[in-house]
């Protein structure tokens, strides 16, 4: 019985996992070093922070550069395919239980931490002894020295970027059916506005944390709930900026003429990710801006 032989192919050896190492490590110095001289002139952390970050930004276009190359030379197999979606799936995985732990350190605060610092669960010594004023209400708007801030509505700013993201996975699957029925204009004009929709939100969080640090007081020292308020939304921007990368990547690539019906997984990438973005955006919505 005779097997059609498949090859699989293994590349050279890249530089960009060294090149992303390098990046990430500027990124975690300057963000380290960004909050800790928060409040102060621009210091070395900034420079870091922008240093990494262009690093990053040169490493993924490089990196995508190769493999779509190798990808239009058709170096891959179906095999090699089916270990691209395992990839992805772990990888998304990965990001899943990233979320979780955060969103575990928020159902924490709020469900245990706050009740036993109030005294609740015979912890009334507790309560006594570290903060005799404390009341056990969320969001807590006051630190223990004193300084008080303003929580961040689920109104105006938030629910439009709720909106914005809900629309962006609307365009972006019409685009993922148009390409499968090779509708390429389609699938040009609906990725386009997906990627302006997903600019458009990061445009529109960068006008409210501007908002939550001048008018509402809003910041990263505003205790528990400023830590958490800023280490989720902050991550998820961080990960809506990939996203936009990615489908900026993929909507460049439609327009050179890549992709079919039977063969697009870049794009078919692209849009898993993003659907994660918008799910743990609604995730965020609800129990960090609502509840």
């Amino acid at each position: 019985m005779n097997h059609e032989q498949q090859k699989y192919y293994v590349p050279e050896q890249s530089p960009w996992p060294i090149v992303g190492a390098v990046a990430m490590f500027f990124i975690a110095v300057g963000a380290g070093l960004t909050v800790i001289q928060s409040g102060s002139e621009a210091g070395s952390g900034v420079w870091l922070l922008v240093i990494g970050l262009a690093i990053l930004i040169y490493m993924i276009f490089g990196w995508f550069r190769n493999v779509i190359e190798e990808s239009m030379n058709g170096l891959y197999s179906a095999q090699m395919d089916r270990s691209f979606k395992q990839g992805m799936s772990w990888f998304i995985f990965s990001e899943v239980m990233f979320f979780a732990a955060f969103f575990g350190a928020l159902f924490y605060a709020r469900m245990f931490a706050v009740p036993w610092l109030g005294g609740d669960s015979n912890n009334a010594m507790t309560n006594e002894v570290l903060w005799p004023q404390f009341e056990a209400i969320w969001p807590l708007l006051t630190t223990p020295d004193g300084t008080s801030t303003q929580a961040m509505g689920w109104q105006g700013l938030p629910l439009v970027n709720t909106i914005i993201l809900l629309a962006s996975s609307v365009t972006l699957s019409i685009a993922h059916v148009a390409l499968e029925k090779e509708q390429r204009a389609k699938v040009k004009a609906f990725l386009g506005v997906t990627v302006l929709l997903g600019l458009g939100f990061l445009v529109l969080q960068v006008e409210e944390y501007i908002h939550a640090y001048q008018e509402l007081g809003l910041t990263l020292q505003s205790g528990i709930y400023g830590n958490t308020f800023f280490l989720l939304t902050g991550f998820h921007g961080m990960h809506v900026t990939l996203g936009a990368i990615i489908l900026f990547v993929v909507w460049i690539r439609v327009l050179k003429g890549h992709f079919s019906a039977e063969r697009h997984f870049a794009f078919q990438a692209g849009a898993w990710y993003w659907h994660f973005v918008d799910v743990v955006w609604l995730c965020l919505f609800v129990f960090v801006y609502v509840l």
